[in-house]
């Protein structure tokens, strides 16, 4: 097979001529199998407890179970969505509705934008209703509810998907279309990925065990995070850095070496003007695949050494596949928002492979202060991204 992949240049880690401006991000709005608000999303990532991970029955064709991330939703009818992956956004931005409010009575509505990350979709209400399926309908719908009018849509590039939002948000702050815009993902259970992901053989039927020995695949998820990214002005967070790559070295598995995954993460830092020794943790992409997870802890090795703290918070949530890059940059953007010094722990059952580079993977209770953090999310086709935040 012709590989036709793109490798980004060498970049320097830590180049004083480059000039970048930050951009100010809101705190995020978080709904998944932790919790549908972000206090008790903390407090299930901190102590390992997450009330919507739980198996799911008959949905698997030899008629097995596996574990799945739901989220419970206290009153969906109240949210007035028309279907499961617009609820979840609904609900996740109501967390942020004060911002919202406040960003509406200073901005023209032409000037606030959409953009968000899925993979499902409509993809579960369109197997009883065929003409339903369409990747922007919840940035659509939010953008309705808000009473918005700047542009809307959805990026789709399977498990990058609400990283990648980001940066295409970045670019419409920069091309002067947007004075702000409301960024994230959303993706709700759907028994035809569920299904496919079986057939692909990459589902665990026990809880999912990231860098761990003999792990088997992921547990899935569905989940929603929100943030509205600024042109200027003041935020509790910043956007730091994006790094995107593409090494098209298979249609499903990944580099074996982790070079798409490298070249993300420098990228990030280039682009944050940071080095690595900057980043005081890293949410790690962590799919418990046996391939995934290698390559991963081999680059991270390249990039950060052995000694950056940093975990896989997917055992808590469940893969949530196109919304996973937007609620892991929620989850991170939690740990810097916190009055403490607590860092996300790395939560699986059993010992850690051995054959893998030894991370430092973060254990209960492990503390630090931390600068900034970047999160990892990779996807089919080695369509990678790599997000760098920080607090204001």
């Amino acid at each position: 097979m012709v590989s036709l992949g793109f490798h980004f240049a060498s970049f320097p880690a830590h180049d004083k001529t480059v000039t970048h401006t930050p951009h100010p991000l809101s705190r995020p709005g978080i709904v998944c199998a932790l919790g549908t608000e972000p206090r008790a999303v903390w407090e299930g990532a901190l102590s390992g407890i997450s009330p919507g991970m739980r198996r799911c029955e008959g949905v698997l064709p030899e008629g097995g179970s596996c574990p799945f991330g739901f989220v419970d939703l206290p009153d969906e009818t109240a949210l007035c969505a028309d279907d499961r992956c617009s609820a979840l956004l609904f609900a996740a931005a109501e967390q942020i509705r004060p911002e919202i409010e406040e960003l509406l009575s200073h901005t023209a509505p032409e000037r606030i934008g959409v953009v968000l990350g899925t993979s499902n979709s409509t993809m579960e209400e369109f197997t009883s209703n065929p003409v339903r399926i369409d990747m922007a309908t919840p940035a659509h719908a939010l953008r309705a509810r808000l009473g918005l009018a700047g542009p809307a849509f959805s990026i789709s590039t399977a498990c990058s998907s609400g990283a990648k939002a980001f940066a295409s948000a970045r670019r419409l702050l920069e091309a002067d279309v947007c004075d702000a815009v409301l960024v994230g993902g959303t993706d709700s259970f759907s028994r035809i990925v569920l299904c496919g992901f079986h057939a692909l053989e990459s589902i665990d039927c026990e809880p999912m065990r990231p860098f761990g020995l003999g792990r088997a695949g992921i547990n899935l998820g569905e989940g929603a995070a929100l943030f509205i990214l600024y042109r200027g002005g003041d935020a509790p967070l910043r956007l730091l850095g994006i790094g995107e790559s593409s090494d098209a070295y298979h249609f499903t598995a990944p580099h074996p070496e982790g070079q798409g995954a490298e070249d993300a993460m420098r990228a990030a830092l280039f682009d944050a003007h940071l080095s690595p020794a900057d980043i005081g943790y890293i949410n790690l992409h962590g799919t418990a695949t046996p391939l995934n997870d290698r390559m991963e802890s081999l680059a991270v090795s390249r990039v950060f050494g052995l000694e950056t703290p940093c975990s896989s918070t997917k055992p808590l949530t469940g893969h949530t596949l196109g919304a996973a890059g937007a609620v892991e940059a929620a989850l991170s953007a939690l740990m810097l928002l916190q009055d403490g010094d607590a860092l996300l722990p790395h939560f699986i059952s059993g010992e850690r492979d051995p054959a893998l580079p030894p991370l430092h993977l973060v254990a209960p209770g492990e503390r630090a202060t931390v600068r900034a953090v970047l999160s990892n999310s990779f996807a089919f086709g080695g369509s990678n991204a790599a997000l760098v935040l920080a607090k204001a």
